[in-house]
């Protein structure tokens, strides 16, 4: 088995092994992962934060060794805030900008260092309060909806989700179907801000989530990070229902 993890800004996550595939998601600065398969060009991975698999290009990935993947594995990494921060790679002098969420890897004293690899970070870390989701939900605010991103610069409804309980120091599935099963389940009439809030398409499928908040509003990803009214029918746009209400789950401190 090999290792590796990620060490630039964020790289695309693919269904299959070529650059015209489907992007299924993205990784994120300092994410690290196991890799199932080699091809000429392309590598199979499986990340460790929430399992997910898919293609990564072979040019961008550093490799790692088992002792530094069970090292991250088995503790607790800093995670970035603010849309973008900055890394300094003390080997060639140049610039690394990384998005919110990106795990900082043995960051010490500002001084991140994956085995040869050196970088300096400018940026704060994230809290890991879980009572601070709505507040990191709402820096997101009109991001541009992009199947399978997770970064500012476009998201998806789950990555959306997935990204901001990440930063609170909770890592949940990636896709909204895998997301529904995680947590409490909840009535309707009992949410509260920061519960997830899962949407049915017409074939009785989950296909959406989004975030409560309060006074019946809710913030999710479609076509942009947007705040609409949530009512038990669904989210209300336009005098009419977007999404229809499926579930609500509570994350609970248990799964931190």
């Amino acid at each position: 088995m090999k290792y590796g993890i990620n060490t630039l800004g964020l790289i695309p996550l693919r269904n299959d092994a070529k650059d015209q595939s489907e992007m299924i998601s993205q990784v994120l600065f300092g994410q690290h992962f196991k890799i199932l398969e080699l091809k000429t060009k392309w590598i199979r991975i499986r990340l460790f934060s929430d399992n997910y698999e898919g293609w990564i290009c072979s040019k961008q990935y550093l490799e790692i060794d088992k002792i530094n993947y069970e090292q991250l594995s088995s503790s607790t990494q800093p995670i970035s805030i603010g849309k973008t921060c900055q890394l300094l790679d003390l080997d060639d002098n140049t610039e690394i900008s990384i998005p919110m969420g990106s795990t900082l890897p043995y960051l010490n004293d500002g001084i991140i260092n994956i085995k040869s690899k050196n970088y300096k970070y400018f940026g704060e870390v994230s809290s890991k309060n879980k009572n601070e989701v709505i507040k990191y939900s709402k820096q997101l605010l009109n991001t541009p909806y992009l199947w399978g991103g997770k970064s500012f610069l476009g998201i998806d409804c789950s990555g959306f989700t997935q990204l901001v309980f990440s930063i609170c120091g909770v890592n949940i599935p990636r896709d909204a179907y895998q997301q529904v099963d995680f947590g409490n389940k909840i009535k309707f009439s009992k949410k509260e801000p920061g519960d997830l809030i899962f949407f049915i398409n017409d074939r009785n499928k989950i296909h959406h989530v989004g975030i409560a908040l309060e006074n019946d509003k809710i913030i999710h990803a479609s076509g942009k990070v947007r705040i609409d009214i949530l009512t038990k029918d669904g989210i209300l746009k336009n005098n009419e229902i977007s999404h229809r209400y499926h579930s609500s789950l509570r994350i609970s401190n248990s799964l931190m």
